[in-house]
């Protein structure tokens, strides 16, 4: 059974500096390709934001730094030009959290909220231009360079997974 999403077309823009965005991008573009979707993946570094190809969605992927976005990719999506209206996903590389050094406890989700705020930063200026969300996820980083965590690819499955079902809505 064929789904509308045979000739879907996905931009994929990242700020990769250490290569571990570069990995999820790729993992992701084979995922997508077996399901007959084409992904184009651009560093936002060799990309223009004025002159963005066309695309039934966007995918924006940054690291983070200090829990926020790259500076690079925020620079990147204020400057981009799309209609309203159009759709976008965001798929984020984010520091795992680590245990507090005196007491060795992990830090709750909404505590790591506070201050890991990659993604609600970029959803706000893509928001502000009009642009809807359709899906987003992050893969954690166990160290500074890396590498990905454990089970990172079965991640980036699941998010094109939902992506497939948000598009098929």
């Amino acid at each position: 059974m064929e789904t509308n999403n045979a000739k879907m077309k996905i931009e994929y823009f990242h700020a990769s500096k250490y290569g571990n965005g570069v990995m999820v991008a790729d993992e992701f573009k084979k995922q997508m390709a077996a399901k007959g979707i084409t992904v184009d993946v651009h560093h936002v570094k060799e990309a223009s934001a004025k002159h963005m190809p066309e695309a039934d969605l966007y995918l924006f992927s940054s690291p983070g730094r200090m829990g926020k976005p790259k500076g690079k990719i925020r620079r990147f999506l204020k400057k981009i030009k799309l209609p309203s209206g159009t759709k976008y996903a965001i798929l984020t590389t984010e520091g795992a959290p680590q245990p507090d050094k005196k007491t060795g406890r992990v830090p709750t989700e909404e505590e790591r909220a506070k201050w890991q705020r990659i993604i609600p930063i970029m959803n706000e200026i893509l928001q502000e231009k009009g642009l809807v969300k359709v899906a987003e996820g992050k893969v954690l980083v166990t160290g500074i360079k890396g590498p990905l965590e454990e089970g990172w690819q079965t991640k980036v499955k699941e998010f094109s997974s939902r992506l497939i079902k948000e598009e098929d809505k």
